[in-house]
């Protein structure tokens, strides 16, 4: 299972710093990479960040320098640190298991201020 289990978004201020953490279970955890991504209205589902097994990092040049993603095996958690969020940050946002499951959370809407 996955499940973002910290709601870090909901509407957040121009300019803010929000944390979104994801719970994937079921797995060996230390044996997927894991991924965020998200949904604008109107536009496709983008990969926001992806950390791999070793803990290497691969970014959106959108959001490359202001969003960082991480993992703890221990907990089998990741997490989508957000800062200087723009408008354009605005989306649903996804946590994804790597494969060979791919297995998708359930989302949860990051909405900036205007």
């Amino acid at each position: 299972q996955v499940q973002l289990v910290k709601s870090g978004g909901g509407l957040v201020q121009l300019g803010g710093s929000p944390r979104l953490s994801c719970e994937a279970s079921g797995i060996a955890f230390n044996f997927y990479s894991m991924s965020w991504y998200r949904q604008a209205p109107g536009k496709q589902r983008e990969l926001v960040a992806r950390i791999t097994t070793d803990g290497g990092t691969l970014y959106a040049d959108t959001v490359k320098g202001r969003f960082t993603i991480s993992r703890d095996n221990t907990k089998n958690m990741s997490y989508l640190q957000m800062n200087s969020l723009k408008h354009d940050d605005t989306a649903v946002y996804y946590c994804k298991t790597g494969s060979p499951n791919n297995y998708w959370g359930q989302g949860t809407q990051v909405t900036v201020s205007l």
